[in-house]
């Protein structure tokens, strides 16, 4: 969305990030190409699913984290 902005992946690499966020019943509304243009506009990615996929995404996110956090050593302060 910034093309002049370098990427943080240029720098370091192999990093990836992204954010998500669930929300229950909205999955016809996100099919509406209109909503889905908007969020592009956003830089959102639509990513319509069942509460099962849903659940599944936080388990992948959960132990993919998890991990980061583990071969980091971060610890909370």
């Amino acid at each position: 969305m910034l093309p002049d902005v370098p990427t943080v992946g240029e720098f370091v690499p192999g990093y990836e990030a992204s954010g998500w966020s669930g929300v229950a019943e909205i999955n016809t509304a996100l099919a509406d190409l209109k909503i889905k243009a908007q969020l592009a506009d956003l830089g959102s990615t639509v990513l319509a699913g069942s509460p099962a996929n849903c659940a599944k995404l936080i388990a992948q996110e959960t132990e993919k984290w998890g991990k980061v956090i583990q071969d980091a050593n971060i610890k909370p302060e």
